[in-house]
């Protein structure tokens, strides 16, 4: 049975590790309930991720090497937004307005020295967010992940798959689970399923209205 298991195909989960005095993290929380799970003939494999700029894009650089994925699915909590955001672009700059979590505070430095500016997800987000409203999960297609460890995560792995035409990857961001939200973790664990689902089962994205600007 574990033979087998070895032998299918990988999908990447990774989320976040707790950032500064917070006791956990729901992006971590969400794909480690999924870890092991299979979907669409692919085992899901969750990672952890320091939130530490060039730390955390190393431990995914391992963990890819680790787990030759076909498919990664980054993830990240976004503490001010209310819905499960599909990130579009990633771009080519740390800018932290507030210290990472070994105190490292970069300013207008380029996530990959001479890489381009930037680089947009591989993943169906239109058809992930069809797929995710339809379900009644508040979702949008997010066109800026910011500028902090998780731009500097996603554009790491756009860069590392450049040459790698048969592995697709991007970036979502997570809303609080804590709260008013509609979200909790059961809901946000589905969210998460249901993405990884038509990504792996939606060679060609479809055409819908555009996405959120933020």
């Amino acid at each position: 049975m574990n033979a087998k298991r070895h032998s299918k195909r990988k999908v990447l989960l990774t989320g976040f590790g707790p950032f500064g005095d917070a006791p956990r993290n729901p992006s971590l929380e969400a794909v480690r309930a999924l870890d092991g799970r299979e979907v669409a003939g692919h085992v899901l494999v969750a990672r952890e991720l320091p939130v530490e700029f060039g730390v955390a894009r190393d431990a995914l650089r391992r963990a890819m090497r680790e787990v030759r994925p076909r498919l990664v699915l980054c993830t990240g909590l976004a503490a001010t937004r209310t819905a499960v955001s599909l990130e579009r672009v990633a771009i080519n700059v740390d800018d932290a307005r507030i210290p990472d979590n070994a105190g490292r505070q970069p300013v207008d430095v380029p996530v990959v020295r001479g890489g381009p500016a930037a680089y947009f997800s591989t993943l169906p987000l239109k058809s992930m967010l069809r797929a995710l409203q339809a379900e009644g999960i508040p979702a949008e297609v997010s066109q800026t992940a910011g500028t902090f460890v998780c731009n500097h995560v996603f554009y790491g792995l756009m860069h590392q798959l450049r040459n790698r035409g048969g592995i697709r990857g991007g970036f979502v961001h997570v809303p609080p689970v804590d709260g008013d939200g509609p979200f909790t973790p059961a809901l946000l664990e589905r969210a998460l399923g249901l993405c990884i689902k038509v990504a792996l089962r939606t060679p060609v994205d479809v055409p819908l209205a555009a996405g959120a600007v933020d």
